[in-house]
């Protein structure tokens, strides 16, 4: 969390104190695509989050009774929830129209959720055992068919 809110406000930060790193191709159109992905990628998060249910938590937990869920996106991707995350936090990058912002936010994401989704996993792993592993071994962590 530490990471996500730094990186918004040095992202923020860097989308005015370097106009020479602005997006001036097409602005309007980006901006808008932006907004756009920004949209998507709450929705995506959102709908992972439904789909997981009372399995959900902020924290990483496995909560009494769970099970592997294979519904919706998890049928694909492990963590979707961390997918609509990033489609978000590309999606303000391109909003707020400057490729240092945009590099700054996702550099420092880059570092937070491949941390977080180790943990996450290894929680899963030893709480759930091999049904996990199998999971694992079926689906891919954030992009289908590729990652």
């Amino acid at each position: 969390m530490l990471l996500m809110w730094l990186s918004l406000a040095v992202g923020f930060a860097l989308s005015f104190a370097l106009p020479q790193a602005a997006m001036m191709w097409k602005r309007t159109s980006v901006f808008f695509v932006g907004i756009g992905l920004m949209l998507a990628g709450l929705a995506f998060r959102f709908y992972a989050m439904w789909v997981l249910g009372r399995f959900f938590t902020y924290d990483v937990a496995v909560q009494a009774g769970q099970s592997v869920v294979e519904a919706g996106p998890y049928r694909y991707i492990r963590h979707p929830s961390y997918t609509g995350a990033l489609i978000t936090l590309v999606g303000l990058g391109l909003a707020l129209g400057n490729w240092a912002a945009l590099l700054t936010i996702l550099a420092c994401m880059g570092i937070a959720y491949p941390y977080r989704i180790s943990v996450e996993e290894a929680a899963l792993v030893a709480a759930l055992g091999e049904p996990y592993r199998q999971y694992m071994r079926r689906t891919q962590r954030l992009v289908p068919f590729l990652f």
